[in-house]
């Protein structure tokens, strides 16, 4: 009689363990982690490697495999592992502790959309450096937004959706909050006032300018728009932002004008555009902002 692996005689006692795991969703340090604490209870022999124990995982409690492949080198390729069905988020949410949801994604998770975003959108957030801040000039803007914007790569497939990677700048994680997602999936994601903030600055990472508009309008009343004000300060972008949220605010048309009002006193010493390579524009006087016509 062939003599039984000691994976083999263990196979209750594992397959029990991991039925009863709290931890939906697993990388392969996790496993590996598992295994070597648990070897010397179990009995199993060190030729069990984690590949083997993996495999073993796959075949009696269906544990589902992901492969998360970025074109970027910078980017590592990621492996994961589900027990049982779980959300994109959870997966997503898995891949590094100091990733964020943001744009697109964290509308969807705030109720600031009301369509169903095939693309998660992870920011990461880039180490402090020193900014050289150069002085605005009005051509270097009107040049600027003429051309197409610089738009991440990093985008990877998985499942029926992407997950794309986002190059933040170094704010200290400003705005950003431990939440829950769709499905009670503990995540980070960026609040509320920060959603707005960032879809304002990258429209194209939230479905466009109208689906901007709409989420300033679904964000009445969940908003802090003194929260957003001190925020976008504390930001410091070089652009005129204050001019595009405003805008929003009072085209949203369900703001007071109090709230609008905090914006509308600020500097405005340039003329601004809503988002980039617009071909049929309107000017409003009043922000100083190029917007699309039909908005």
């Amino acid at each position: 009689m062939a003599r039984r692996s000691t994976l083999k005689i263990a196979e209750p006692i594992v397959i029990d363990y991991f039925r009863k795991i709290s931890k939906r969703v697993l990388t392969p340090d996790n496993i590996e982690e598992i295994l070597e604490e648990h070897r010397d209870s179990w009995r199993l022999a060190k030729s069990v490697t984690v590949g083997k124990f993996i495999n073993f995982l796959v075949d009696k409690i269906k544990l589902q495999k992901f492969e998360i492949k970025f074109p970027s080198t910078l980017i590592p390729n990621f492996h994961r592992y589900s027990l049982g069905e779980v959300s994109p988020l959870a997966i997503a949410s898995s891949l590094k502790p100091e990733y964020n949801f943001s744009h697109y994604t964290a509308m969807s998770i705030h109720h600031l959309t009301e369509q169903v975003p095939k693309i998660l959108y992870l920011t990461w957030e880039q180490p402090e450096k020193a900014r050289v801040i150069k002085p605005l000039e009005q051509k270097k803007i009107d040049w600027a937004f003429a051309q197409r914007p610089r738009i991440s790569e990093n985008i990877a497939p998985f499942d029926d959706h992407k997950i794309c990677i986002l190059y933040g700048m170094y704010t200290g994680s400003l705005g950003v909050i431990e939440g829950e997602g769709l499905e009670g999936e503990k995540i980070r994601v960026t609040n509320v006032e920060r959603t707005l903030i960032d879809i304002t600055v990258r429209p194209f990472y939230a479905g466009g300018i109208f689906e901007v508009l709409k989420a300033f309008k679904l964000a009445k009343e969940r908003v802090s728009i003194n929260k957003l004000a001190v925020m976008l300060k504390k930001i410091g972008y070089v652009y005129p932002y204050h001019q595009a949220i405003g805008f929003y605010l009072e085209k949203s048309g369900v703001y007071k004008e109090s709230a609008i009002n905090i914006f509308r006193k600020q500097d405005m010493e340039y003329d601004f555009y809503l988002t980039y390579q617009m071909k049929d524009k309107v000017y409003s006087k009043e922000w100083r902002l190029f917007y699309p016509k039909g908005l």
